[in-house]
């Protein structure tokens, strides 16, 4: 029976209903004229859409259990071993840089607005090194490897990205500045509208969103930022508002001449848990193991992927400029 509870337990976290339950047991829906009431109220939404997504696909008969199985088995073994992580480390940064903070922020309108341009630029650093550093990249590697954009990617993580991603984005919120729920009320908004970028074509065929496309970073975006294609490798690191991405030369509209294909470009099995989930570990493992002396190893480990110390790089920025030289006329 205690097995039972746990189950039951983890479905109701999952769908995020228990809010709901707690209401229509009471018959008390006061919560929902608070801010806390309304962001709890709101916590359905995501899996709803995987929901809604996965019997669209059902219905149309394109329903692929491959599709979701890997996505799935990350979420349960997140949940294992790395439940309460983000939680400590956001909870520590608060604490020990709060301090350092030349002003503090709150909850106002105006705030809100500068609040979240700050928090897209420190989304923007944990993104741009979870690309760009190749140790980083193992942690952030595993939210690639589907090869196909639905709204179980969303729940596929290593572990410790997490931990890891609040650390970089938390200590730049506070030290300019941003409180405390004034951050968790951004890190709600980023938290459902990342998820909702994710969404399938099953259910959003055409994600660019009309001329949002000009003003926020849409689903379109997203699948953008998932694509191996060499135009769309490394771009569109920001969340919601594109403004960093266009300030750093990182921004990629969607372009129909190039098709996406989704995935990484190491060759692996997008079916196999364990490549999935440590296959970039290995690989690091044995390009630090062959490496030539102390340097090469470290240089491995804080050099983009795809870096060698002979000098032959395939790294993503490598892979565009050949392929911009490939298509620009002569």
């Amino acid at each position: 029976m205690k097995g039972l509870q746990i189950l039951w337990e983890e479905i109701i976290g999952f769908f995020g209903i228990s809010h709901w339950m707690t209401m229509f047991q009471s018959g008390d829906f006061s919560s929902l004229y608070t801010r806390d009431g309304v962001v709890a109220a709101i916590g359905p939404l995501i899996p709803l859409v995987l929901i809604i997504e996965i019997v669209r696909a059902l219905f149309y008969k394109k329903f692929k259990i491959e599709d979701y199985r890997v996505p799935f088995l990350i979420f349960v073994f997140n949940r294992f071993i790395g439940r309460f992580l983000s939680f400590a480390v956001v909870g520590f940064c608060l604490a020990f840089f709060g301090r350092f903070a030349p002003f503090t922020t709150t909850f106002t309108w105006y705030w809100l607005i500068y609040g979240y341009i700050i928090w897209e630029l420190s989304h923007f650093v944990y993104h741009f090194l979870g690309h760009k550093v190749r140790l980083f990249w193992c942690l952030h590697s595993t939210h690639h490897a589907p090869e196909t954009m639905n709204m179980s990617v969303t729940y596929a993580h290593f572990f410790l990205e997490a931990p890891y991603a609040d650390f970089i984005r938390t200590t730049i919120c506070v030290l300019l500045g941003v409180n405390a729920p004034l951050l968790f009320f951004i890190m709600f908004i980023d938290g459902t509208w990342g998820s909702f970028i994710h969404v399938g074509e099953s259910v959003m065929k055409d994600g660019r969103m009309g001329k949002l496309k000009h003003l926020i970073l849409t689903p379109s975006h997203h699948r953008v930022h998932h694509a191996r294609n060499p135009i769309y490798m490394d771009t569109n690191f920001c969340n919601l508002l594109n403004i960093w991405d266009r300030l750093f030369g990182t921004f990629q509209q969607e372009d129909k001449q190039y098709p996406m294909e989704y995935g990484i470009t190491r060759k692996m099995n997008p079916r196999n848990f364990w490549d999935v989930y440590f296959g970039e570990f290995r690989e690091l493992g044995r390009d630090v193991i062959a490496a030539p002396g102390l340097k090469n190893k470290v240089l491995y480990m804080i050099m983009p992927p795809g870096w060698s110390h002979t000098g032959d790089h395939k790294t993503a920025t490598v892979t565009k400029n050949a392929f911009r030289e490939s298509v620009t006329p002569h």
